[in-house]
């Protein structure tokens, strides 16, 4: 690695800001290595603390019926396929109960761009919800969906926005984000949110008082550039309104698309690029490991590249499944592997806090 190189990574070790073009240079030329030093570096120095943590949810994907069209995506039916499904709310809701039964406090509730459903029938089941489990966040709505809604309804984003939270909706993940540049986008996507309108959900959200999550897949058909962009528009958001809690990454799944001759990125992709965006937001707190797409080993050894989350049990998943990815831990496999890097496992909540009692047992314990 070059002495520039070496200088723009320590520097951002002890806080400094990176510019896209150096950021660009990190990412083409800086070992796996040196970036997961870095990055382990400023995690330790953003999270003294012993713990890493973890938060107990069930990922419920209300409908699978959706009008765009993703290369990407191995989940989505046409509304007239013969899988197309709307779960039933009891279904839905007894879901919900044995998440609650298991320790969870969360649900991330996603769904497809429905044509039929309407800005009540949203409305209607964030109520249902928080009527039978007014304990329970609502993770809820990806960008897209939520830009959906403005055009079935013909109602302004704020005002969809500030109607589902009244109804119950406590917080925004962020699905849909892919790469947030528009020539990706084009490539691989018809009929779903473009880059500005995602931020602008966000944005607006965050305007509202509300609190969300940002996300990127990667190792498909963008450029290291793009990367970089796209982690530049999100701390650009971030610089504005503060309102992203975290950051996650995964690598595009290949299998069962329409993309599956695309080869899949392997876990060094993984490592480098997770340790590259601990880097890069010097603004966003927490960094999740995606062991869902990753498996136990290399999630666990996210710990060391710049994560400080080791994301959810995950009770029920989807959408990964549905592209032949199928990685399942139990909830003292993840505590293990915090344990295993060194740390005290601690149940946090989607706004990352506490929400079990202190341990006092050893790391080791």
């Amino acid at each position: 690695m070059s002495s520039t190189t070496t200088a723009i990574l320590s520097s951002a070790a002890d806080g400094r800001r990176l510019s896209p073009d150096e950021g660009t240079a990190l990412l083409r030329s800086a070992s796996l290595l040196e970036l997961g030093q870095a990055a382990d570096a400023i995690a330790r120095r953003l999270h003294p603390e012993p713990y890493r943590t973890f938060n107990i949810d069930r990922n419920i994907n209300y409908t699978n019926v959706c009008t765009a069209v993703c290369d990407f995506c191995a989940f989505y039916r046409k509304v007239d396929h013969a899988e197309a499904y709307v779960l039933d709310r009891d279904v839905l809701l007894n879901k919900i109960r044995e998440t609650v039964e298991l320790g969870g406090d969360q649900i991330l509730m996603q769904g497809g761009l429905h044509p039929h459903l309407k800005l009540e029938w949203y409305e209607d089941l964030l109520h249902d919800i928080k009527t039978s489990f007014p304990q329970v966040n609502v993770h809820g709505f990806s960008a897209p969906e939520i830009y959906h809604f403005t055009k079935v309804s013909k109602r302004p984003l704020k005002e969809v926005l500030e109607r589902l939270k009244a109804a119950g909706l406590g917080s925004l993940p962020g699905g849909g984000a892919e790469i947030l540049v528009d020539r990706v986008r084009k490539a691989f996507t018809r009929g779903k949110v473009k880059t500005d309108d995602w931020l602008r959900v966000h944005q607006v959200w965050h305007e509202l008082g509300g609190r969300s999550t940002a996300t990127m897949m990667f190792g498909h058909i963008e450029t290291l550039e793009e990367r970089v962009e796209h982690l530049e528009r999100v701390r650009r958001l971030q610089d504005q309104t503060g309102g992203f809690t975290a950051f996650i990454s995964w690598t595009f799944q290949p299998e069962n698309t329409d993309m599956a001759d695309v080869p899949a990125a392997g876990s060094f992709e993984y490592l480098k690029t997770q340790a590259f965006s601990r880097i890069y937001l010097d603004n966003i707190s927490n960094i999740q490991s995606s062991w869902v797409t990753q498996g136990q080993k290399i999630g666990g050894l996210a710990l060391f590249f710049g994560a400080n989350d080791m994301g959810s049990l995950m009770i029920e998943e989807n959408v990964v499944a549905s592209a032949g990815t199928v990685h399942y831990l139990s909830l003292e496999q993840i505590k293990r592997a915090i344990r295993e890097a060194g740390y005290i496992p601690r149940q946090r909540n989607v706004f990352y806090e506490y929400i079990d009692s202190e341990p006092v047992a050893a790391i080791a314990g």
